[in-house]
């Protein structure tokens, strides 16, 4: 039995950290009742704050035990779940509040959409993408909410049947290639995912002989709930406040595929012949482990782990040393800023990449198909 101190047990002391992209809910409220510069308040916190407290804390490798009991994990699952009603709650008060609002100027609705996309893609869609991992309905049903509130359901399809399946080669489509930049990373994966999200599903539906428009196909369920939402902004918000949720969307999409293109860059696994591929390790997966965006990502930088092992919840990701998986330089505010300019992140992940191939890929001399997409794909 857990010891209770200061009328919290352990687990939810060390869960409390977990909390802290709660703090988006008062910046932003604050930020579209007062208008002006209090506007900065939600992103300069998602982004300049946690790079200046990352620089402050550094890096830690502490780690739970891999082997800690489910049960002692309810209060980091907890943390999740509440997120749920809390961004649809903060997502429909700021639209609703915004369009109606006369001391606001257009472009300061389109900031506080701005601010409202970092913490529904920031928060939001990492939150969804640890629930969508799980195997109860409770957690996927939230990951779904979350997903379809940003106008990107589909992206459970993607990534749970063909990212994790095909990382590392030109058979997934966010795992941005060498050389590629984030702007013609973004508008590539914008249609791929979908297409390779839907024939995913498919061909699963295929498999146990049933048509891809069957109703269990979730992308019916996807188009509903988008659907609703989107009414719901129109019946509260009028043409503005569905102009405005769907800006809400575009900003948290372009945070998600932001994170993609870091996580993966110039990365890829050996083909080792007759369509097949190696088994994903850890050095398949950029890693990094500043504390504090790792409190604020609930661990998502671990994310060499997290590919070798997508069943682990995120309070029991681990951390790698440079002799097992590639280090990113920072952590992700940073690296989000840096993908903005190609030159600049080229200048600084190009010679990571090449330290990466001559480490684990010393026998591989010619890396030209992989650098155009073009390496096998699987059969």
């Amino acid at each position: 039995m857990e010891k209770v101190e200061y009328g919290l047990t352990p687990s939810i002391r060390n869960a409390l950290p977990f909390t802290v992209g709660f703090a988006f809910i008062p910046l932003m409220v604050a930020g579209v009742v007062f208008g002006g510069w209090w506007l900065l308040l939600a992103p300069g916190f998602g982004w300049l704050f946690s790079s200046v407290i990352d620089y402050w804390r550094g890096r830690t490798t502490a780690s739970m035990d891999p082997m800690t009991e489910s049960e002692d994990l309810s209060a980091y699952r907890l943390v999740t779940l509440l997120w749920v009603p809390t961004q649809l709650a903060l997502i429909f008060f700021t639209v609703v509040y915004a369009a109606q609002a006369d001391h606001l100027s257009w472009y300061e609705k389109a900031f506080a959409m701005f601010g409202l996309g970092v913490a529904s893609g920031g928060v939001g869609i990492n939150f969804a993408h640890e629930m969508m991992h799980q195997k109860n309905r409770v957690e996927r049903w939230g990951a779904d909410l979350l997903m379809t509130s940003v106008l990107y359901g589909h992206f459970r399809s993607e990534h749970l049947l063909v990212h994790h399946r095909y990382v590392g080669t030109s058979r997934d489509p966010v795992t941005a290639r060498y050389n590629e930049g984030f702007h013609h990373f973004f508008w590539r994966v914008l249609p791929e995912c979908f297409i390779s999200a839907w024939q995913a599903e498919a061909a699963k539906l295929q498999r146990v002989g049933k048509s891809k428009f069957d109703l269990s196909n979730p992308f019916w369920l996807y188009a509903c709930l988008q659907l609703t939402f989107l009414g719901l902004a129109f019946v509260l918000g009028g043409w503005v406040g569905t102009v405005l949720f769907i800006l809400q969307a575009f900003v948290a999409i372009g945070h998600l595929e932001l994170i993609n293109y870091i996580e993966h860059y110039g990365l890829a696994r050996e083909h080792l012949g007759d369509g097949k591929y190696e088994h994903v390790k850890p050095h398949h997966s950029w890693n990094t482990d500043y504390e504090y965006t790792n409190y604020l990502l609930i661990n998502l930088q671990r994310h060499s782990d997290h590919h070798y092992k997508p069943d682990r919840r995120f309070p029991l990701l681990q951390t790698y040393d440079f002799n097992e998986a590639p280090r990113l330089p920072y952590g992700y505010p940073i690296m989000a800023a840096m993908a903005f300019y190609p030159a600049v992140w080229k200048r600084n992940m190009n010679k990571r990449v090449d330290k990466w191939r001559a480490r684990f890929y010393p026998h591989i001399s010619d890396w030209t198909a992989y650098e155009q997409g073009t390496n096998p794909l699987p059969r």
